[in-house]
């Protein structure tokens, strides 16, 4: 047998890199976007072309931006999970509540997925968006479904993502984090303190089954200047608790 059956799979990871560069890259066209990959201008092309003519892309003089068609499977696949359907009423309400931004996450392939997320009177501006991808553990709300899970499964998502630093507080030592992950899995709940976003403060809980397998994370953010040490010591993490334990039961008996 010859290694023709491998192609079509090489074509597709070779497709998936020109699509997540792309997205990195906020558009680019077939010279700079064959210099980033390593890739002959000819073979980056033709994917950008095919990709275009399916609709995925969108070329604007020449540059390729990602298009709105991953929009209706990336919605139709959020609007399936039952996760999203329980939780989101009550994201909303958190928002309202406290004012600040309430947001809902999931793990998939080791890394943190914001599902969704609402936007409370006094929230500031971030850089969050429905389905940005991020490392576990530079969230609170990673860190809240890391600290359900087995300490194998937390060393594959370690030796899989590592622990890039993201600002200076970030905790990036392994023996760290699993210090940090004792404490989540005792209190019930994970506090981010500018780890991921310079003055920006958040609690988050883990949203779990029956088995307390964690089925995802709930937070709430806000800046430094509003998160005071009582507020985020006690008031915050309190509400985030309650709503999490909403959604708990309703996902069990709905």
């Amino acid at each position: 047998m010859t290694d023709d059956s491998r192609y079509p799979v090489q074509a597709a990871a070779t497709t998936f890199r020109i699509i997540e560069t792309l997205h990195e890259l906020n558009g680019a066209g077939v010279t700079e976007l064959s210099a980033e990959l390593g890739m002959a201008n000819s073979t980056v092309h033709d994917h950008l072309r095919t990709l275009a003519e399916a609709e995925y892309l969108v070329n604007e003089g020449g540059t390729y931006h990602i298009g709105a068609r991953f929009l209706e499977l990336g919605g139709f696949a959020r609007s399936q999970m039952k996760l999203y359907q329980i939780a989101s009423p009550e994201i909303k309400k958190l928002a309202e509540e406290t004012g600040e931004h309430a947001n809902l996450m999931i793990e998939e392939h080791g890394k943190g997925i914001f599902l969704n997320k609402a936007k409370g009177p006094d929230a500031v501006n971030l850089d969050t968006h429905i389905g940005k991808r991020v490392h576990l553990h530079t969230t609170a709300m990673g860190k809240a479904i890391l600290s359900r899970l087995s300490e194998a499964d937390v060393d594959e998502i370690i030796d899989r993502h590592g622990l890039p630093g993201v600002t200076e507080k970030t905790i990036t030592e392994v023996d760290e984090l699993k210090r940090h992950l004792t404490k989540v899995r005792d209190q019930g709940y994970a506090i981010d303190d500018e780890e991921r976003v310079a003055g920006m403060r958040c609690v988050a809980a883990p949203i779990c089954d029956d088995n307390e397998e964690p089925m995802g994370a709930i937070s709430v953010s806000g800046p430094t200047n509003r998160f005071d040490d009582e507020m985020f010591a006690t008031e915050i993490p309190k509400t985030v608790l309650s709503t999490a334990n909403v959604i708990e039961v309703n996902m069990t008996y709905s």
